[in-house]
């Protein structure tokens, strides 16, 4: 039995009408709208916007909250050491097991900070070492708020990410999409589900979309870079609690509408500068090009799309594999990059609040301040840079100024800047995407100097 008919395309012509079956459809359909449910459809719950994927992350962590730092501190401790064995004595069974061997058999490099992930996490959880590793400020906001949250969102997100990218969902948009993001922003219509996810859920779920998708050869190194460092926004749920920490939830709706314009703007001209324009449109070399998203003549955008759809959910042949793949990315993401948000976030938020290298590096936005008319500048101008540390931090220090525009004005720029090291930057240093350190803080001060005038004139003309 078929219903309805799909175009097929031969050298852009239309040839023939070629039947799914009420199977096939269903075989799409399915599964992508539960993923749909899943990441991209908005809930309230007890005044709280978040998604399906967010109640879940929200109930385990209420359930086991107490218990994850211990949890993830043993995982840590596993990963370093299993890691350290193998590199020490190569085990055979590791060898022949693609993941394990991934996982496992890692370089000195990165090897060092699975390492000083675990000793930092000991040593936070059990309040012995230096103060300045073990504080409620470095290492305790890492082990105790940060790696909770990373924990239960990337348990949920790695596990139901199949439905979004295993049975045709994003080639479906992708293919709908494409006329509006390609012009704009020069990416592929898909790119659109990324920021959806970041902007409903989290925007480490958005980067780690952006990630898999890269190595799954459907993004090019430049459209992968630019995604994942301007469309992995904060969550509308993060940025109430942003609003609420800084004193001005009540002008929440001005405050997120100044978040998305000021967003968009630097989505626009972020892409066409240096590095992001640098970045070459190759596909990730062992996979290749595996997407085109470029409707054939005589075919609307939604025949095509369907067509791409189909065709990618019927090449889902076993359902284990897809819970195998959920689980393998599980593992990876605790056990490979977790210890490097406990390593690295650490060491950023002592550089941030033991050291004066931000305020130095601060210095030039007082100047920019006064000329934007923003009261207390000297005061602000650390918040404008310690953000590339953690996307906390702005707030931290924007809540003891008294100025209602200064605090609205940072409280947005620590949403728009996007490269938070603890977090976004470290995912991105473990993917495979082409970004370097000094890449990303290139682009955290390219999005700061674009965003900050527009904020600012936005918060002046329309809102004080």
């Amino acid at each position: 039995m078929s219903v309805g008919s799909i175009k097929a395309i031969k050298k852009g012509t239309v040839e023939e009408k070629t039947p799914y079956s009420v199977k096939q459809l269903l075989k799409f359909a399915i599964p992508s709208l539960f993923g749909v449910l899943l990441f991209l459809i908005p809930i309230s719950i007890n005044g709280k916007v978040t998604i399906g994927l967010g109640v879940m992350a929200d109930w385990l962590q209420n359930a086991i909250g107490p218990y994850i730092p211990a949890f993830m501190t043993a995982v840590l401790c596993v990963s370093a050491v299993s890691a350290l064995a193998v590199k020490l004595k190569p085990v055979s069974f590791v060898k022949n097991n693609s993941f394990l061997d991934s996982l496992l058999n890692i370089s000195p490099f990165w090897l060092v900070f699975r390492v000083i992930g675990a000793i930092f996490a000991i040593m936070t959880l059990t309040q012995v070492g230096p103060s300045f590793i073990t504080s409620d400020f470095t290492g305790g906001v890492v082990l105790n708020d940060l790696i909770p949250v990373l924990m239960v969102w990337f348990l949920f997100a790695s596990l139901f990410m199949p439905l979004l990218l295993e049975f045709g969902l994003m080639d479906f948009i992708g293919t709908v999409v494409r006329k509006v993001m390609q012009p704009l922003f020069k990416l592929p219509g898909r790119s659109s589900v990324d920021a959806m996810a970041s902007w409903m859920g989290s925007g480490t779920v958005g980067v780690l979309l952006t990630t898999q998708q890269y190595e799954s050869g459907y993004y090019t190194k430049r459209e992968a870079a630019v995604v994942a460092t301007n469309f992995s926004i904060a969550s509308i749920a993060f940025s109430l609690v942003i609003a609420k920490f800084l004193s001005i939830d009540h002008m929440f709706v001005q405050f997120y509408f100044t978040v998305v314009v000021a967003g968009i703007i630097a989505a626009i001209i972020c892409p066409r500068i240096p590095p992001l324009s640098r970045k070459k449109d190759t596909y990730y070399e062992p996979i290749g090009q595996q997407i085109d998203e470029i409707v054939p003549n005589g075919v609307s955008s939604f025949q095509w799309g369907l067509k791409q759809a189909v065709d990618k959910a019927d090449q889902v042949k076993s359902v284990k594999d897809i819970v195998k793949k959920g689980v393998y990315n599980v593992l990876d993401i605790w056990m490979a990059l977790i210890p490097l948000v406990m390593a690295l976030g650490t060491v950023s938020l002592i550089i941030a609040e033991f050291t004066p290298i931000f305020n130095y590096l601060s210095y030039p936005f007082v100047p920019l301040l006064n000329l934007l008319q923003l009261p207390e500048a000297e005061a602000a101008a650390p918040a404008m840079i310690v953000g590339f540390a953690d996307m906390f931090l702005p707030a931290v220090i924007g809540s003891g100024i008294e100025s209602e525009i200064t605090r609205f004005v940072i409280g947005v720029m620590s949403l728009t800047q996007l490269i938070y090291m603890s977090e976004i930057g470290i995912l991105l240093i473990k993917s495979k995407i082409p970004l370097s350190i000094l890449e990303l803080f290139i682009i955290f001060l390219q999005r700061t100097i674009i965003t900050l005038p527009i904020t600012a004139i936005v918060a002046h003309v329309l809102f004080f």
